[in-house]
């Protein structure tokens, strides 16, 4: 059966949708925190679902800032992507990951992610390019850099293009910053 794909705004799911949404990704990861959770809302969800099985997949995107080449550029920061165990390797995180790649391509300046090592693959086969220089938060103390998401992060650059090489920093958030 092929799962149904609607994109949906935070402002328009209902509690049982967002319950659903929460309960697929603790599910789906070991360390899926209130924060983790708060940071996939505020933008385009993709919603996969089936009428036997209910929400299979999820992934979301908001809008963040980042700091590359020095410009601040309106980035579509792709969060909580998942999809339930039984109905892995199906095509799934391919098209969710479409679906958002074109209101990135057609709203921001630039695609970003912090990749898990199962996530790295889906991104890199579908044009993502990691991140070759070094990560920083800009945080209420400054800039700080963060060396635990070097090699993690991946782009989709929209417009021109950037140097790979060098430091990208985020905008701050509670939880993980990446």
């Amino acid at each position: 059966m092929t799962a149904e794909l609607r994109i949906v705004h935070t402002a328009d799911l209902g509690a049982g949708t967002r319950s659903a949404i929460r309960a697929l990704l603790d599910g789906a990861f070991t360390n899926m925190t209130d924060d983790a959770f708060e940071n996939s809302l505020g933008g385009m969800h993709a919603l996969l679902s089936d009428d036997d099985a209910g929400l299979i997949g999820h992934a979301s995107l908001v809008q963040r800032h980042m700091v590359a080449g020095g410009r601040t550029l309106r980035t579509g920061y792709i969060e909580a992507v998942a999809v339930r165990a039984d109905r892995r390797r199906e095509g799934h995180g391919d098209r969710m990951m479409a679906a958002l790649e074109r209101v990135v391509r057609s709203a921001y300046q630039l695609g970003a992610l912090g990749a898990s090592p199962d996530g790295a693959r889906l991104y890199a086969a579908r044009g993502w390019q990691l991140w070759q220089g070094p990560s920083a938060a800009l945080t209420p103390e400054g800039v700080r850099r963060t060396p635990d998401k070097d090699g993690w992060i991946y782009v989709l650059p929209v417009g021109q293009p950037l140097d790979h090489s060098g430091e990208i920093v985020c905008d701050w958030r509670p939880g993980e910053l990446w």
